[in-house]
């Protein structure tokens, strides 16, 4: 499927002076479609608000952003919606202008490939020698400026892992290059705080949102890599492919748990995911 873009709801191209190329200044979302539908597509919308609210950036309105989706979205199949909202363009310097025109583009593009053996055998992951800078006032949004995953995934180049585990400087577990992490003691879910550094991710607050009522219980917090290696189960979560059970992290193997499997099934993820 070829890629198609639309900017402010127009299949032109981005004004060079946009902050968003310029300086990383905005936010995206990448939505999973299937058959027309993009799940979580309040909470996506939630988050994208919230960021904005957070830059200070002008939220695009939830009604127009729903009429482009459903306008692009194809009614078969599934497809991967990628919405990238910018501060818009503005003159030379780090100053923004005082009254921004932001710009939103829309990407569709295929749905990636998953193999099966990743949702029933799990995945291998490496720790990155990388570590994410902290800086709580972009922590949890999700933001353009990615230059920290793009080093990590150079670093992965020909190691044969899924995913890279990263760490901040104090060496507590952030999350996957791509994903949100969580570590199970018995029947209590652990995700790393990411009050410093991290995206929130969508499918991590449904996990999140889901436990209780999985007769399981939630906690929020730093979590050393030794920690997470003493965990009963470790698992990654995206919004794209759901959930992954961790099989190795370098060379210590885990077992794939059922609560892993239990959370899976809740949400309908594993066989034909």
């Amino acid at each position: 499927m070829k890629t198609l873009w639309l900017v402010n709801g127009q299949p032109t191209g981005v004004d060079p002076a946009d902050r968003g190329l310029a300086y990383g200044d905005g936010l995206f979302e990448t939505m999973g479609a299937i058959d027309g539908r993009i799940r979580w597509l309040d909470l996506h919308f939630d988050r994208l608000e919230d960021g904005c609210r957070r830059l200070a950036i002008p939220s695009p309105d939830r009604n127009v952003l729903e009429r482009e989706i459903a306008m692009s979205c194809p009614k078969k199949g599934r497809a991967i919606m990628k919405l990238i909202v910018t501060r818009g363009s503005g003159p030379r310097g780090y100053a923004p202008p005082e009254s921004p025109t932001p710009t939103r583009v829309l990407a569709i593009s295929g749905w990636p490939d998953y193999p099966e053996a990743r949702y029933r055998d799990g995945i291998s992951m490496r720790v990155c020698r990388l570590r994410l800078g902290e800086n709580p006032a972009l922590a949890g949004i999700k933001h353009l400026s990615r230059l920290e995953q793009v080093l990590a995934e150079i670093e992965l180049k020909g190691q044969g892992v899924e995913q890279g585990l990263l760490l901040d400087t104090r060496e507590q577990v952030v999350g996957g290059t791509n994903s949100n992490f969580f570590a199970v003691f018995g029947s209590e879910l652990t995700t790393p705080s990411l009050a410093r550094c991290g995206v929130r991710g969508i499918m991590r607050r449904a996990v999140m949102e889901a436990v209780p009522g999985l007769d399981l219980s939630i906690n929020e917090r730093d979590l050393t890599l030794e920690q997470a290696l003493d965990a009963d189960e470790l698992f990654v979560t995206n919004s794209l492919f759901g959930i992954w059970p961790v099989a190795t992290i370098d060379s210590r193997r885990l077992r794939v748990g059922s609560i892993t499997r239990r959370l899976m099934a809740h949400f309908g993820y594993g066989h034909d995911a």
